[in-house]
């Protein structure tokens, strides 16, 4: 028997991390929203990396089409020497937050120069500017490296760009400067939103979890593509020890197919409804 999906007559799902041209993604942010849309979800988390400048199209799209936008973002932390992704949901006073934001993204782009530097010395003749253009004015990342090394054919994938030039502990890689995760999450909070600590997958044990709970994590991403079905049970019986929220996504970035495409996850409707109980209780 086959499980429901988005558009399933009784069912209700949503897709609470994904990302648009704001920053890593292929689709405009309203184009994520319309997709929503087509294939039947009734709401999205738009999630994208340092950055909130997606979200008023998004949101603008999202009445017209009568998709819920959950205001969303990805911030990248340390814990030690790893670095750990925080997604920042139902974000409600996100003017100071932006001050912040600009630097992060500043941050982004002195790391895109360095790796650009070092891919220089390694013989691959790849410009700054080309990168920029591949971020079309979205918060620059390593995928805009890989698509512009592809582009003038560096690399035939991202998959060789990665494993020859950018992946961690690869000759051009350039570790990101540190957000620590007590900084993210108080961010996040400060803006008025939950913060969920993003997919997980095996490193996310008891005590780990543990760990982020003290530093005041509201939720986990329970269902994302990485997660095995083993990880999801452990996540999700952790989210209600700890008394946190669910999450889950697709990590969407535009692609029409392949590991990861929008809805794919089935969240379920519950756990936004979970997700709002928080914010409100947060908020009291």
């Amino acid at each position: 028997m086959q499980p429901p999906r988005p558009g399933d007559a009784g069912f209700a799902f949503v897709d609470l991390h994904t990302h648009s041209t704001a920053s890593d993604g292929s689709r405009a942010p309203g184009d994520v929203v319309r997709e929503a849309k087509r294939i039947g979800l009734s709401a999205i988390a738009l999630t994208d990396h340092d950055t909130l400048d997606g979200i008023a199209e998004a949101m603008r799209v999202g009445m017209e089409t009568g998709v819920r936008v959950v205001q969303g973002i990805e911030l990248s932390a340390v814990e030690g020497d790893v670095e750990t992704h925080i997604l920042g949901l139902h974000l409600s006073n996100t003017r100071d937050m932006e001050a912040d934001l600009v630097a992060l993204r500043a941050m982004r782009l002195t790391r895109a120069e360095r790796i650009v530097g070092r891919l220089n010395e390694l013989g691959v003749r790849l410009e700054l500017a080309a990168v920029l253009e591949q971020s079309a004015g979205g918060a620059v990342g390593r995928p805009h490296v890989a698509r512009a090394m592809i582009a003038e054919g560096w690399a035939v994938d991202f998959r060789d760009a990665f494993d020859r030039y950018l992946g961690n502990g690869r000759p051009a890689y350039v570790a990101k400067d540190r957000l620590a995760i007590g900084d993210a999450i108080a961010l996040i909070h400060r803006a008025g939103g939950i913060a969920v600590l993003a997919h997980p997958a095996h490193a996310g044990t008891r005590e780990r979890v543990e760990s982020f709970v003290r530093a005041g994590i509201d939720g986990v991403e329970v269902r994302h593509p990485s997660h095995s079905s083993e990880d999801m049970a452990r996540l999700l019986a952790l989210v209600e020890h700890f008394g946190l929220v669910p999450s889950g996504g697709s990590d969407w970035h535009g692609a029409a197919e392949g590991s990861r495409v929008l809805g794919m996850m089935h969240v379920p409707l519950d756990w936004l409804d979970r997700q709002d109980g928080r914010v409100q209780a947060r908020a009291a």
